[in-house]
């Protein structure tokens, strides 16, 4: 049997589910997941292999209009995730009315590549309000396959799966076989923590954040792991820390948690907080964030 590889983008916009969706298709929480909107900042890729097959899922930015450079170049992963997809996963929700980023629409409307429209969380609606979703959106993007799912709940993901290997191209694998994602272990370890900030923070303070991992090191019984949490100004400091120390050492105690479970060893992990100011708005900061 000949070997299929193919890269399949997740486009949409912000809280519709793409990065639950990702996680659930890749089958391991690579993209970070909270209630509020622009938490996925990062083109993040997810690699599951076969025998037969290699598919490279991406999970991209929600699309948006940029306030400030660091949203620009967001959009910049949203942009090059249009090109090079061989399948693109469109993903929206029974209460998203209408796609309000027009110049991504309009991109999504002239493509060639084959969409695959999810109408995403419809165990939360009814079959009317799902029918009606779909019936707007057949009017919209009319050359897209629509597939109502949830993806919280693992529920229709299956004909994802045999549509995708249906479409994606005959090719060797683009990364080795043994390969979860193109992002090294720091950079998930960064996310985790930035997770727990939008978790214990509210207003603009989780946005104002960007965390990077100064020291790993792997001792025979323990890894010792030294991030710092860089904020914009002086006040978001103290707001990160908390008083006496309490806030920071929340996002420090969840943040243990899931770091353990996910490289599967005991951690000493070290918070700092420093400021970087207007790091959004300065592109030389913002590239050497990744960004």
């Amino acid at each position: 049997m000949s070997h299929k590889a193919g890269f399949v983008n997740i486009i949409g916009s912000p809280n519709v589910g793409k990065s639950t969706l990702m996680n659930q298709l890749v089958g391991e929480k690579l993209s970070i997941i909270t209630s509020k909107s622009q938490t996925t900042r990062h083109r993040i890729m997810g690699i599951v292999n076969d025998e037969n097959y290699q598919i490279v899922f991406s999970d991209t930015p929600g699309v948006l209009d940029a306030h400030y450079k660091l949203h620009e170049n967001m959009m910049q992963f949203v942009n090059s995730a249009l090109k090079d997809a061989d399948v693109i996963l469109f993903v929206t929700d029974i209460y998203e009315t209408r796609m309000t980023h027009e110049e991504t629409l309009k991109r999504l409307q002239k493509t060639s590549i084959p969409i695959i429209l999810l109408l995403n969380k419809i165990d939360l609606g009814d079959q009317v309000k799902v029918e009606d979703r779909a019936s707007y959106w057949h009017e919209i993007l009319p050359q897209a396959e629509i597939l109502p799912i949830s993806a919280l709940k693992n529920f229709n993901l299956e004909p994802i799966w045999k549509r995708i290997l249906e479409l994606i191209p005959e090719s060797p694998a683009y990364y080795d076989k043994e390969e979860l994602t193109d992002r090294p272990l720091r950079f998930f370890i960064s996310e985790m923590i930035r997770e727990k900030i939008f978790n214990n923070y509210s207003k603009e303070i989780p946005y104002s954040t960007q965390v990077e991992i100064e020291e790993y090191i792997e001792d025979e019984k323990i890894v010792r792991i030294r991030a710092i949490i860089y904020v914009e100004r002086k006040t978001q400091r103290g707001i990160i820390i908390g008083h006496k120390g309490e806030k920071i050492k929340q996002v420090g105690i969840e943040s243990r948690k899931d770091i353990e479970k996910f490289i599967d060893k005991h951690i000493h992990l070290e918070l700092f907080v420093k400021v970087d100011e207007n790091w959004r708005e300065n592109e030389r900061k913002l590239k050497n964030y990744g960004y």
